[in-house]
């Protein structure tokens, strides 16, 4: 099957690379199924009765966003690198996971709370959290884009011959994404501990999105600056490489995440306190019933007797005047 269009976009439709035909259909998929999740998180919120939870929609709302963005961003790596999808790539690649990661890191910090019986962070906390985390990895990457491309947008030349220092580049300004999945993981793991078990379902979906991930840009890290040149398929294997990253990480927070997520948004939510009543030591515990009224009736007995002594005594002192 041949493709009468332009070398840059010859991926896209042919058979002889069949790996761009397979990632853009993953990609177009995966907009679809977004798109579908983004309404039926509007849809189901009049019936979120749970405001710890309700307190999550915009926040994942704008995960939704993130992950669409990742989806779409496919496409700039299924077409071949040029002047125009360069700094594309360089900017958007760090600022999307960028958002739905510090997303995961603000519904993991509210986690923490909820988890032992506490409130933790209000909606517009969380989004002005989310925002300030995701602005940093924007400055990065305008940085790089609009200061070092704009002066050498030899990078963006597919013909240059050192193409390792572009890839070498294209991690670096990753380095801020990467300490916030080291961070968004670590908090994630302390949220699964509490006497709450009812939220710790929620951290476990947190938990698990991140350990894939990790295990994919580990992967396609490795492969990009090591695997390819080992395996004599540099630099061919580069876009294939970062495209089928793109597309498993986007399934990945759509399946092991957001799925999981809307399906308990509309459960009931156990009480808590009765749990972390039992999870304490007996001594520690609040008894009421029968022992506390034993208690308070002997109080009231030692009390009456003192203060019957102290009026004999005061009695005896008068009549001796």
């Amino acid at each position: 099957m041949s493709c009468n269009v332009n070398d840059d976009y010859i991926f896209l439709c042919s058979a002889a690379a069949a790996w761009g035909i397979v990632l853009e259909t993953l990609a177009a998929a995966g907009v679809v199924f977004t798109i579908s999740l983004m309404l039926a998180l509007l849809i189901i919120v009049p019936r979120i009765c749970d405001n710890a939870k309700r307190a999550l929609v915009p926040i994942q709302f704008i995960f939704l966003i993130g992950t669409l963005g990742i989806f779409g961003l496919t496409f700039a790596f299924i077409i071949r690198l040029n002047r125009q999808t360069c700094p594309t790539r360089f900017f958007l690649f760090g600022v999307l996971f960028a958002i739905c990661f510090s997303c995961l890191l603000v519904h993991a910090s509210k986690l923490v709370r909820l988890v032992r019986g506490g409130l933790g962070m209000s909606w517009w906390v969380m989004l002005i959290t989310v925002i300030a985390l995701s602005f940093v990895q924007i400055i990065i990457a305008i940085l790089y884009v609009s200061i070092y491309l704009g002066r050498n947008m030899d990078q963006c030349d597919r013909t240059r011959a050192d193409l390792v220092a572009r890839n070498i580049d294209f991690v670096l300004i990753l380095i801020y994404v990467l300490a916030l999945m080291a961070i968004t993981f670590l908090v994630s793991m302390i949220s699964m501990c509490g006497p709450c078990r009812y939220w710790i379902r929620h951290s476990a979906h947190i938990y698990v999105t991140m350990f894939f991930s990790i295990a994919i840009w580990v992967v396609w890290i490795t492969m990009l600056l090591r695997g390819n040149v080992s395996l004599g398929h540099f630099p061919n294997w580069d876009d294939p490489v970062r495209a089928i990253a793109l597309v498993a990480n986007g399934w990945v927070f759509l399946i092991l995440y957001m799925v999981p997520e809307l399906c308990l948004m509309t459960r009931h939510q156990p009480d808590c306190a009765k749990q972390i009543n039992q999870s304490q030591p007996h001594l520690l515990r609040q008894t009421v019933g029968v022992d506390n009224q034993v208690f308070s009736q002997e109080d009231l007995s030692q009390g009456s007797k003192i203060l019957e002594g102290a009026l004999h005594l005061l009695f005896h002192g008068l009549m001796r005047l």
